[in-house]
């Protein structure tokens, strides 16, 4: 699928909230040392952060439905530019959490409806290409962004980071100013009616399984830095070369997850949900070496990633009545997965049961997001008419 400049404005604001959402995971050691916190306390600042994208996700998208979407969507990238100020302005862990809330506000409506209008944009069989497209800043975002973030944060201090990511969110909302088309306002037939759409059961056992999936990939990769810091005594250096490593398998198995969900979303999702728990088991042993990790980072990436669009996709075709509020609140569903890992590997951590354990509860979660899509697909499975004899 050729990439339009609308596409390319969209991928840009993706680019910008995949550095300030996953920037703080190669950062963790640094803002716990210098706040004077523990690494798990550190970790819920990615907590919160997924809290108000979930929060943000619905209030923003039904309280703005009769905006422009072009002049929605650069307001929403205030929002996130605002947010990185006050996190780059923080003195202590309290200003930095009440930063990181508000700068996940505009997430979910931002992927929320950029989805939309990124699907809008193209034939009915490229949509989940398009919506891949678009998520390609995010994964972008972990090659070069993230990375370069870590590196900012460890040598000048994680602040400094934090105001290249402000410079980056008034670059995002040029792009969206000169790129992104007028585009016409999706018909509604009222809040209360699109509310009542996410009640259908379909659409709420999508919801959940977004939820599951992300749970799977955020619980591990919340505290990459750790990991490889005391598992595989990895030099600074080594860490920010794993994270560009990851962030190559988040874009590569975005651009197969968008090609492949334009086929098949089921199938899509059972093999990259296989691929994932037999990685995360494989890195609890993995993890010791740097070369057998750097392979399965690159693996685990690609899995991660590859269920993105066909999630995406699965609730869009759900809610067709509420496609804008749906598409945000996935993202928010995204997000509390973020949360609930961050929470799950924290608490491993607590326990004292060690970091390869948690590998084996991201694991856990990838395989009960496989038996939820396989039981989804088994209830949807169409059922042979009897023959009367």
């Amino acid at each position: 699928m050729r990439i339009n400049p609308p596409l390319v404005a969209l991928a840009t604001g993706a680019f910008g909230i995949g550095v300030t959402e996953f920037a703080p995971m190669g950062m963790l050691p640094g803002i716990a040392s210098d706040l004077g916190v523990s690494i798990p306390a550190a970790g819920l600042l990615v907590s919160a952060y997924a809290i108000g994208v979930l929060i943000g996700a619905p209030l923003m998208t039904l309280t703005t439905g009769k905006i422009p979407r072009r002049y929605l969507l650069i307001g929403l990238m205030a929002i996130f530019t605002l947010g990185n100020l006050m996190s780059a302005l923080a003195t202590d862990y309290t200003s930095l959490l009440i930063a990181r809330v508000v700068t996940s506000l505009n997430h979910g409506a931002f992927f929320g409806v950029g989805s939309v209008v990124a699907a809008s944009l193209v034939a009915p069989d490229k949509r989940a290409g398009a919506v891949a497209a678009m998520f390609m800043g995010l994964t972008l975002a972990t090659i070069g962004g993230v990375p370069l973030a870590a590196w900012f944060g460890e040598v000048l201090g994680w602040r400094t980071a934090f105001w290249g990511i402000s410079g980056l969110g008034l670059i995002t909302m040029l792009a969206l100013w000169f790129a992104l088309p007028n585009v016409e306002l999706p018909k509604s037939d009222g809040v209360l009616a699109e509310i009542r759409v996410l009640g259908r059961g379909p659409v709420l056992a999508a919801l959940a399984l977004t939820v599951v999936g992300s749970s799977a990939m955020f619980t591990v990769f919340t505290y990459i830095a750790p990991i490889l810091s005391t598992q595989t005594h990895a030099s600074t250096g080594f860490i920010t070369a794993m994270l560009v490593l990851y962030g190559v398998g988040l874009t590569l198995g975005n651009m197969w997850g968008g090609k492949a969900a334009d086929r098949s979303i089921d199938r899509t999702l059972i093999a990259s949900l296989s691929v994932l728990i037999l990685v995360l088991l494989a890195f609890t042993v993995l993890m010791r070496w740097p070369l057998p990790a750097a392979v399965a980072i690159l693996i685990w990436g690609i899995a991660s990633f590859a269920i993105v669009p066909p999630l995406q996709m699965r609730v869009m075709e759900a809610a067709k009545g509420a496609p804008n509020l749906a598409s945000a609140v996935n993202i928010g569903a995204f997000n509390l997965g973020n949360a609930i890992g961050a929470a799950l590997g924290g608490a491993v951590i607590s326990a004292g049961l060690g970091y390869p354990a948690i590998s084996l509860a991201g694991a856990a979660m990838a395989a009960l997001g496989l038996l939820m899509v396989l039981g989804f697909a088994w209830r949807s499975r169409p059922v042979a008419p009897r023959v009367c004899s």
